[in-house]
């Protein structure tokens, strides 16, 4: 089967001949063609999708048997049809694709370090290393990568013999046999491939790492290229804007803003929880000391305000064993406290008879209960 992708990698259209057509999974066809511009999914680089005459492309994998292209019509043997790659979404995959090699070959070009994993996504490419990398270091590397974009040099091909290729420094992720494939950035990367790419490096237009996660030992880099990195900035740029004008702020004084804002909600948090100790303290205040079990229903109470509800409670002797609980009928939030039993014993009850779920500590308990509030009231009575 002829391989156009790699022998004219930017061919839209093609004409073929439909060889074989089978049945596939789940209603699908599977058609294999005399040639094909269609890319099978490979080296971490996505299949193409498109069309073959009134048949949509979903998929192409490299079988044993040749490339066979995943489509939703059968076609017939021995038909001639007309193939249409999806060309706004290959040439992004062949942006980011050149990008991420360029990004790999600098980084093991400085710091030795080599790629481990590839994944191109919808969103997002993701390249992991086999090693640590700071933010000025990752910096440094996407400013030298968009310096060799901007001067637009060639991306070169070749199949280099078994003896020439001993005698050539390149990258590959795992021990290769038969022909090789070499893809080469002069000053950048020369690297075992079987992708697609642009034909020179101003094609791929701008790299940009957009976020770095320690993973695996090493680090995972997302970035974008191109048309999607264009898409991404622009979606961030109406982010920013909208948030500038929330906020009466500039673009450039945003973190500035958002600091501010972070230190006045705390203030105002802490006030407010002040304020709801100081309210839930008056009305523990309210009932008198008991030597009983005491159950209390307050409206529109946090679990945290419900613990230090009934900790106040129990500590200040106003009853035997106390249970709060907060909520609405059918649904409730519940603490169990008391210095003289053990609470673990009696949530697990509790939580028998009310379909309830949590636990806690010998002095306090916390969780829910799926009950009514008289069945509560009635189970507290009954069993504390």
């Amino acid at each position: 089967m002829g391989k156009l992708y790699y022998d004219r990698p930017y061919v839209k259209t093609f004409e073929a001949i439909v060889t074989d057509c089978r049945p596939g999974k789940d209603c699908f066809f599977e058609v294999f063609l005399d040639r094909t511009a269609f890319y099978p999914e490979g080296g971490g680089q996505p299949a193409d999708m498109g069309s073959l005459g009134e048949a949509s492309v979903l998929d192409v994998k490299e079988r044993l048997e040749g490339i066979v292209h995943i489509t939703d019509k059968p076609l017939k043997a021995g038909s001639r049809v007309n193939g249409i790659i999806d060309w706004e979404r290959r040439f992004c995959l062949m942006q980011n694709h050149s990008g991420e090699h360029l990004l790999s070959g600098i980084v093991h070009k400085h710091y030795g370090l080599d790629n481990v994993g590839f994944h191109m996504g919808k969103d997002e490419v993701t390249v992991d290393f086999n090693g640590i990398l700071t933010m000025e270091e990752i910096e440094a590397v996407e400013a030298e990568v968009n310096e060799l974009i901007w001067q637009d040099i060639p991306v070169l091909e070749s199949y280099p013999s078994k003896e020439e290729l001993s005698l050539i420094d390149y990258r590959s992720k795992k021990e290769l046999t038969g022909q090789v494939r070499l893809i080469e950035f002069p000053g950048g990367d020369v690297c075992a491939c079987c992708g697609t790419h642009v034909m020179t490096t101003g094609e791929i237009g701008i790299l940009k790492v957009t976020g770095m996660i320690h993973y695996k030992g090493g680090v995972r880099l997302t970035m974008l290229c191109g048309r999607m990195a264009l898409k991404d900035y622009c979606k961030k740029q109406k982010t920013v804007s909208g948030i500038s004008v929330l906020l009466s702020a500039k673009p450039d004084h945003l973190l500035e803003a958002v600091d501010r804002l972070k230190e006045e909600g705390q203030k105002k948090d802490g006030r407010l929880g002040q304020l709801s100790k100081e309210l839930l303290e008056r009305k523990a205040g309210d009932y008198p000391e008991l030597d009983a079990p005491l159950l209390v229903f307050e409206r529109d109470l946090s679990p945290v305000q419900l613990r230090q509800f009934c900790t106040m409670l129990y500590e200040g002797k106003k009853g035997s064993v106390v249970l709060t609980c907060s909520g609405d009928e059918g649904f409730f939030q519940y603490a169990l406290g008391s210095s003289q039993e053990d609470m673990r014993a009696l949530s697990k009850t509790l939580n028998g008879r009310l379909n309830g779920r949590g636990g806690g500590s010998t002095l306090m308990a916390q969780g829910t209960f799926q009950a009514l509030q008289e069945d509560i009231r009635k189970a507290f009575e009954e069993e504390s």
